[in-house]
């Protein structure tokens, strides 16, 4: 069953599907499959809580070795013999042997990298979705909405509910790049391919100096547009907008050349990677003229970040794997609503106090070999959880 409607440039209509409401034994299969999906999500969890405390640990090993040893350079513009083979930290403008080209535009800057971002004007599908029991039947009712968007990637529109009248072309006339500059360097100093790709604060460039380089494509603010109407584009029209990443010299439109802050190992004239006595490689790259302090504690700082993302990520790959493997008792349940309810809510809890306790028991046993004192402080933590959860449940006698 369907309803259409249009709302000015945003299509819409209505799909309704039903299906019989599943039993017993289907859900109990589909139950199964869950459980088995918990399972390697749970144990998956302790791969990744595990790992991620020695990592975070040899991190700050080797961050904390490369402060000891690192060696300020005062002058960057030659190149000393002394510190051949040492970490050594620089900071100073970026600079490039030649300009970056896009002739199909007629367009050049001396950069680092130079980025061509194409968009093609195209129809893009929308869906809400909600479903609810009907007459015994589990029914499915999807709202799917059209609209023109400009967009850097094709988007099929043959996987589109209704592709009559939403048709994309299935190809760019026109391919997105990035040129990246073969020899970047600062002072007499050449960066490294890794040094090279952490310069990434992309800038979008001015056209408003440029003139319209072909007879089709038309100029309109800081994008060139493939249009007969850039106003009012059509299915299939591009516009093409540049980014730049580390300015190269001074430019009359875009200002002095950028900054950066460098430590990285001396070979020659070169800044490659150092590799600390932990295992870790030291190539660090800031926008911005740092000392050696701001640059570590950025570091730092950093590994504190991502230590705590990847323990947020294993605590919630625990609990979403512990609820799918205890879902098989809802299961059995739920042919009665009030005992249905209190066995979720059961549940929940129980995989709550149970993936906090293994989560902490399991960052203890990581922390073991470095700090033994905060790994047994952590693994009287776990237990916490679950003494609290004990501590709930009223004793035999009070029931």
């Amino acid at each position: 069953f369907q309803q259409f409607s249009d709302t000015g440039s945003r299509k819409e209509h209505v799909k309704i599907t039903s299906e019989p409401k599943p039993g017993f034994l289907e859900r109990l299969s589909e139950t199964s499959a869950g459980m088995l999906i918990g399972l390697v999500t749970f144990l998956l969890a302790f791969y990744v809580l595990f790992t991620n405390e020695g990592r975070a640990l040899r991190t700050a090993k080797s961050l904390d070795e490369g402060r000891s040893l690192v060696v300020p350079l005062d002058n960057i513009h030659s190149v000393s013999q002394q510190n051949e083979g040492r970490l050594v930290h620089l900071a100073g403008a970026l600079s490039t042997s030649k300009p970056l080209f896009d002739p199909s535009y007629g367009l050049s800057i001396r950069a680092v990298k130079l980025k061509r971002n194409v968009e093609m004007y195209q129809w893009v599908e929308y869906e809400d979705s909600k479903e609810y029991e009907e007459n015994g039947e589990i029914k499915k009712e999807t709202k799917y909405s059209y609209n023109t968007e400009w967009k850097s990637e094709v988007v099929n529109s043959r996987n589109f509910d209704r592709e009559i009248g939403h048709k994309n072309p299935s190809a760019m006339a026109v391919e997105s790049f990035t040129a990246v500059s073969p020899n970047v360097q600062v002072g007499s100093f050449v960066l490294s391919k890794g040094l090279v790709d952490k310069i990434d604060d992309f800038k979008q460039l001015s056209l408003s100096h440029l003139e319209d380089p072909h007879a089709d494509v038309i100029r309109g603010g800081d994008y060139f547009y493939h249009s007969d109407n850039p106003r009012r584009p059509e299915v299939g029209d591009l516009r093409v907008s540049f980014f730049y990443a580390g300015l190269s010299g001074d430019d009359p439109y875009l200002g002095s050349a950028a900054k950066v802050t460098v430590i990285a190992r001396q070979r020659g004239d070169q800044l490659v990677p150092y590799h600390t006595t932990s295992g870790d490689v030291l190539e660090i790259l800031y926008p911005g003229d740092l000392s050696v302090e701001e640059v570590f504690q950025k570091e730092h700082e950093s590994n504190t970040v991502k230590t705590w993302a990847l323990r947020a990520a294993g605590w919630l790959s625990m609990f979403v794997g512990i609820s799918l493997m205890t879902r098989i008792f809802y299961t059995l349940v739920d042919w009665f609503p009030v005992v249905r309810d209190l066995v979720n809510v059961g549940l929940k809890a129980f995989a709550l106090c149970v993936a906090s306790s293994l989560s902490l028991l399991t960052i203890s046993a990581g922390w073991l070999f470095y700090r033994p004192l905060w790994a047994l402080l952590l693994a009287l933590l776990s237990v916490v959880p679950i003494v609290v959860a004990r501590s709930r449940v009223p004793s035999k006698k009070q029931q």
